[in-house]
């Protein structure tokens, strides 16, 4: 007895329903090749060897820039202090916001306080930029800036997670984690990802800033700096170097033929890879770490040999980037400023802002400009993307009773420069205070968005799957800045 036909199928074996059902589905067939040319549809994940995951792969369309470079300024420093000039903040000086806030972050909210640094034209556009970064001012030309990024938190450490992640939360993958996921790298001798901290330490959201949250832990940075160098890398002293070769060789034939009677175990591949590596590092870091070489004018152009301990410090993990950038790191994060109360250690000026600012600007400003110049003239610009960023800004009035400006996380300034960016342009403005952006007011979700472009990678595209939802950098949101670039 044959099974009684449903209604679809009765309708089926009409020969009208079935040219109307055929007609739908090559409609189908033509429209998802239509999306796909158009680049409509979802990209699939990235796929990678897990033996060797740092591969160099190709991005969404064709890069500007290879490699990344991130002068992260922590503890926020100020936008008034530094590159958006407000002379209504000076006319104002000393008097009440009128309908401000009477209580910001940390209390309540004094008078209006004019910039702690006289301003004045830099370069042969006559940016104003203020006199605590004269070096910095003399790039300005080649530099874009943004000066309406806006961020989600007012705290430092959430700030931080929003910056490097695009989610304020813990547990999310950081940007240069996420380049290496979907690029690898050029140089299989070096980590594809290096975060360099400030000599005085880690900043507040610590390995955030560089972790591979639910991405591979094969992506996560590497951090290490001119004066710590990575811990566990040279031999013991009683292992000679042929031993070690020759103990390396036999690991090598030992893992090759465990992975054959484990065949697709890409756990096992990705933890030969990465001991692989290290032992390739053994030869490499030590190398790129070396500074002897530098010549003594680089030393003082970096300012290398100064008396004061931590700028020279700074200033050596400056070259740090330089050289590792010069070996085809993909991504390396160089941090100013590390976690403190009071500011003492990072830019968080609440209390004697100018005070604080005299050290840390003497600290940050020649080695940075240094470091653009020097990639400059060697060449490595027309490949490399410099950004320039801090979590968030400061507020125009001083705190009450204080001297310093709280956190402000309405409108502050970053800026770009290098491989794809176009020099000279100005992204948005705050208002006349420089208390919140006004025109053109951006995200870091935007910031991070352009950066991925720049690579050759559409930040929609660039996905991976967790707990059944397609994550992305810049989550839901993200525009590119094409005011900013080429």
């Amino acid at each position: 007895m044959h099974p009684q036909l449903s209604t679809t199928g009765r309708h089926l074996l009409q020969r009208r329903d079935l040219l109307g059902q055929t007609a739908a589905g090559l409609a189908g067939v033509a429209l998802t090749s239509l999306l796909h040319q158009d680049q409509l549809l979802a990209a699939p994940e990235v796929t990678f060897n897990p033996s060797q995951p740092h591969a160099p792969r190709k991005g969404h369309r064709p890069a500007a820039a290879k490699n990344v470079l991130v002068i992260f300024c922590a503890g926020a420093c100020s936008q008034l202090e530094t590159y958006d000039y407000k002379p209504e903040l000076i006319k104002r000086d000393g008097q009440p916001l009128e309908g401000g806030p009477t209580v910001t972050f940390q209390g309540p909210a004094g008078n209006l306080a004019r910039p702690q640094y006289k301003f004045r034209p830099r370069g042969e556009r006559g940016m104003m930029v203020s006199d605590m970064i004269p070096h910095l001012g003399g790039i300005v030309d080649d530099l874009a800036f943004v000066h309406t990024l806006t961020n989600k938190s007012n705290t430092h450490g959430p700030a931080e997670n929003f910056l490097s992640t695009g989610f304020v939360l813990d547990g999310f993958p950081s940007i240069g984690a996420w380049v290496t996921y979907a690029l690898g790298t050029e140089n299989q001798d070096l980590p594809a990802f290096v975060a360099i901290p400030d000599p005085r330490g880690v900043p507040q959201a610590s390995v955030n800033n560089w972790g591979p949250g639910f991405l591979p832990a094969v992506f996560q940075g590497t951090p290490f700096n001119s004066s710590k160098p990575i811990s566990n890398l040279t031999p013991p002293k009683m292992v000679g170097a042929q031993a070690d070769a020759a103990a390396r060789s036999l690991l090598s034939l030992l893992n090759d033929e465990h992975l054959k009677r484990n065949p697709g175990d890409g756990s096992l591949a990705a933890r030969m890879a990465s001991y692989e590596l290290a032992a390739r590092m053994q030869l490499s870091v030590p190398r790129i770490a070396d500074l002897s070489t530098e010549t003594p004018a680089t030393l003082k152009m970096y300012g290398a040999d100064s008396q004061n301990t931590t700028k020279a410090a700074f200033a050596r993990n400056a070259i740090l980037a330089r050289r590792l950038i010069e070996n085809g790191v993909r991504f390396v994060q160089l941090f100013n400023g590390s976690y403190a109360s009071g500011g003492r250690l990072n830019w968080d000026g609440h209390s004697k802002l100018r005070e604080q600012y005299d050290v840390h600007g003497e600290i940050l400003d020649q080695p940075a400009a240094a470091l653009f110049r020097d990639l400059k003239q060697r060449g490595l610009l027309e490949d490399t993307l410099v950004v320039w960023c801090t979590e968030f800004g400061r507020m125009p009035m001083f705190q009450k009773g204080a001297q310093g400006r709280d956190h402000n996380p309405q409108g502050f300034t970053a800026w770009l420069g290098g491989a794809g960016v176009r020099p000279g342009t100005n992204h948005g403005r705050t208002d006349e205070l420089g208390f919140k952006a006004v025109e053109d007011v951006s995200s870091v979700h935007d910031l991070n968005a352009t950066i991925l472009h720049l690579l050759g990678l559409e930040h929609t595209k660039l996905t991976f799957r967790h707990n059944g939802i397609d994550r992305r950098l810049t989550d839901v949101h993200g525009h590119v800045l094409k005011t900013l670039i080429h």
